[in-house]
């Protein structure tokens, strides 16, 4: 007999599947134990294609029944575990953009020296194709969020003349975001040395700086 949910591909929409937690009060230590357990998993190469409910459920040490007491299916798992590595926006000064744009492309440079947050990351954009609940999840309770941040201080920048006013915000985002993404999740092992934030804000500003 098939327990509920028992289909890593994940078939329930994923809204619904949040939505519809059940049974009895859950233990926040079990819960911890295996999203570290995934967490690990991922960090030591598996693909979420390669976990399975039952191989979760062996590594952490639990029933596989107590994780589906707890999560739908593995994508409703992996929320949590995608979760469990956000971080808020940062913080910014509002003052100077090149300022603000150094702190929000920092912040792409620093989730990528994080080799478990970098891990997880490279393995959700891997997932695209064949999860695209979970990525469309993932997109709009976090991607979204710092990219209208960006968004912000672009148009600040425009306003207040600091940037040419020729060039589309989503264009702009992609200029500053695009190269630090591309180093910290396309190239694992490759050098994030401090200072390469400013480095790549100054040279994008030489090309965008409004014209005096």
């Amino acid at each position: 007999m098939t327990a509920p949910g028992d289909v890593d591909g994940g078939t329930e929409p994923v809204e619904a599947a949040v939505a519809q937690r059940r049974g009895r009060p859950r233990s926040v230590a079990v819960d911890t134990a295996v999203v570290e357990t995934v967490l690990h998993l991922l960090e030591e190469g598996a693909t979420i294609d390669d976990l399975s409910i039952e191989r979760i459920a062996r590594c952490a040490g639990v029933g596989k029944a107590t994780l589906y007491r707890r999560w739908s299916g593995k994508d409703d798992l992996m929320l949590d575990v995608l979760r469990s590595i956000d971080e808020d926006p940062p913080a910014l000064g509002g003052v100077s953009v090149r300022d603000d744009l150094v702190v929000l492309v920092d912040t792409i440079r620093r989730r990528g020296l994080a080799k478990r947050t970098s891990a997880v990351l490279r393995q959700i954009m891997a997932a695209l194709q064949s999860r695209p609940e979970l990525w469309d999840h993932y997109h709009r309770t976090v991607i979204e969020a710092r990219r209208d941040q960006m968004y912000d201080v672009l148009s600040r920048g425009v306003r207040t003349g600091e940037l040419r006013d020729d060039i589309d915000l989503e264009t702009l985002g992609d200029l500053f975001s695009g190269p630090m993404l591309a180093r910290s999740m396309l190239r694992p092992g490759t050098t994030l040395e401090d200072g390469l934030s400013e480095r790549m804000v100054d040279a994008i500003l030489d090309g965008i700086r409004k014209s005096v």
